[in-house]
């Protein structure tokens, strides 16, 4: 099978836009308990009827201090509350959201801020603030920061705006009409601004929401929103939380907080990149290990991956019935209990997951089940759904969405969840939509014959981490190469959890380098693993870092014995670098890098 379309659950919108899922929500269940924020160690509620008012104060704010419809407004902060009231107060008030990582560097949120044409920000905090104002733009008239009073700041701005001024904003956007600028990192140069519509964002939630019934819609559903609301899965969890009148609540600090706000809030079930599922797991197994019980766990482990795979087979012994019984109660009910106790099934995207986790999750009664998508795609593309799963693979196209095989392999998307493209880049639009309006993913990938998609590469040598940190390398390597001491360098990463480089010393250089610093007549060879060199190679990491945000910047790196060569199999006749036979050449080196 090379081609697999279904047919869509939700229609693509012909009307409407995203305010009116608040809208509806308050008029027709406006009691109902539509998300919860921190109060001290606990959760209040909130219901529809006060969600929506909020929302509509914060558009009242940003209409009284000038945002007209149309307008890019950013969101530079951590997931929390305040965000998704900024978020739809902004399109209630006619404007185009645009996210910012709180972790970005002064460069990224520069380009961000002038690409987009932004004319106002909010920040999380003063340092935020501070950070936007070493690189305000003509255009930025207004920065807003949450933890110094922006909600308050905008309620009281608008106080003297009238509700038929709102309504008159909201109602005039269309599923066309621009919802929001994701910025995307590509292989080389800037990032992209991707543009999501309305209506790509009403198909994509829509048909998450009425795929996966049984878990957006089930009878007092919640879940847990700890992803950064600056990535399209983060959104995507927040608006079809709205859609379908989950329960939302959100962990701003998922690696301090996380274990205890799952264990307060006790969500059904979770959104996830592989990551979090792997500290989940590798946490479980260094805490028994501690306690003298790693045996225990690594044989229970053992036990659910092969009791998933019976479930998956059809049949299951008795025996092993009775094995994975005995560790339910000894270590499956204390995994679940970490997750809060009421978890069953969770959605995982942005990096693989690969078939052991997905088995032996299941195998301990959490259902994680894995899909595939990119910003471009407003999230998933498809998706594993409970009543229809194979570990393994990244499940069947979203209802509405058509997947299609190339020649070469790669992974072509079509549907009302594909973007409208990037924001003033009509080069990069050309390459990436083919002659028939098909999206080229830059994925590499294969359909089983019953639709399911299978992941299987990468066309392009944007790397994802297991965190699903999109991080180009390129940029990295040009400021590496910078330096005098270095020759070629690979910044590697893809499923892993951070990011990491080989580099390469250039042999003319060193002699000098080592002449000066009493190591004349060592080899490069002799000189890989010298504190002094490894010191210098480390000024220029950190300069390369300065360029990007915490989650894509170098956390380790090895100085290779040799230097890549036309020769050697290395470089293509033009001096690139063949990736994919450095990292299998190197491959050794590369695993040290994450040991």
């Amino acid at each position: 099978m090379n081609q697999i379309h279904v047919p869509a659950l939700v229609p693509a919108p012909t009307s409407g836009n995203l305010t009116d899922l608040v809208a509806d929500r308050a008029h027709f269940e406006p009691e109902r308990v539509m998300l919860s924020r921190p109060l001290g160690e606990g959760w209040q509620e909130v219901s529809a009827r006060t969600f929506a008012a909020e929302v509509r104060q914060v558009a009242k704010g940003l209409i009284a201090l000038g945002i007209k419809p149309g307008d890019r407004v950013g969101i530079l902060s951590r997931t929390r509350y305040e965000w998704t009231i900024l978020d739809f107060g902004i399109w209630f008030a006619g404007g185009v959201v645009v996210p910012v990582y709180e972790t970005s560097a002064a460069e990224q949120i520069q380009w961000i801020l002038e690409d987009s044409g932004a004319v106002a920000i909010v920040v999380e905090t003063p340092t935020h603030a501070a950070l936007v104002e070493t690189v305000r733009t003509k255009e930025l008239k207004n920065i807003w920061t949450i933890t110094e009073g922006a909600i308050a700041t905008l309620t009281a701005a608008g106080s003297a705006i009238a509700d038929d001024q709102v309504e008159a904003r909201r109602n005039a956007l269309t599923p066309d009409d621009l919802a929001t600028l994701i910025y995307t990192s590509g292989t080389t140069g800037k990032p992209k601004g991707v543009i999501l519509t309305h209506g790509n964002f009403l198909s994509e939630c829509g048909n998450v929401v009425e795929g996966a019934a049984d878990l957006f819609l089930r009878k007092d559903g919640s879940t847990l929103l700890f992803l950064p609301l600056a990535h399209v899965f983060g959104r995507m969890i927040e608006v079809g939380a709205v859609r379908a009148g989950l329960h939302l609540a959100h962990c701003s600090d998922p690696v301090g907080k996380l274990t205890a706000d799952l264990q307060s809030f006790k969500p059904n079930f979770v959104l996830s990149v592989p990551r979090i599922f792997e500290k989940i797991y590798n946490g479980a197994e260094a805490k028994a290990e501690a306690a003298g019980k790693g045996k225990i766990f690594r044989t229970a482990a053992a036990v659910a991956i092969k009791y998933s795979q019976a479930m998956e087979g059809g049949h299951i012994s008795p025996a092993l019935r009775i094995k994975h019984a005995l560790f339910d109660h000894l270590v499956f009910a204390k995994l679940r209990a970490v997750m809060g106790g009421n978890v069953d099934a969770a959605i995982s995207g942005g990096a693989p997951l690969g078939e052991r986790l997905g088995h032996f999750y299941r195998g301990a009664g959490v259902r994680v089940l894995e899909g595939y998508g990119l910003t471009e795609t407003t999230a998933g593309a498809t998706l594993n759904l409970t009543k229809s799963s194979k570990v393994g693979s990244v499940g069947r196209p979203l209802p509405g969405t058509t997947v299609k095989i190339a020649e070469d392999g790669e992974v072509l998307l079509k549907g009302p969840i594909v973007m409208r493209g990037y924001w003033q880049n009509d080069a990069a639009n050309k390459e990436v939509f083919d002659e028939d309006g098909f999206f080229r993913s830059g994925d590499l990938g294969k359909l089983d014959e019953n639709g399911f998609l299978y992941i299987v590469g990468r066309k392009k040598e944007l790397i994802v981490t297991s965190g699903g940190k999109n991080v180009a390398p390129a940029p990295l390597e040009d400021r590496l190469r910078a330096h005098p001491l270095v020759s070629q360098c690979v910044v590697v990463g893809d499923n892993k959890p951070y990011i990491a480089a080989l580099i390469t010393v250039d042999a003319d250089s060193i002699k000098g380098w080592a002449a000066a610093n009493n190591k004349g007549g060592a080899t490069v060879a002799d000189l890989a693993n010298d504190p002094a060199l490894i010191a210098v190679i480390q000024t220029a990491v950190d300069e390369a870092n300065k360029s990007v945000s915490k989650a894509e910047s170098i956390r380790k790196f090895k100085i290779l014995p040799i230097d890549f060569t036309i020769a050697g199999g290395q470089l293509t006749a033009k001096m690139s670098i063949k990736r994919h036979v450095v990292q299998k050449e190197f491959a050794s080196e590369i695993e040290s890098l994450y040991n």
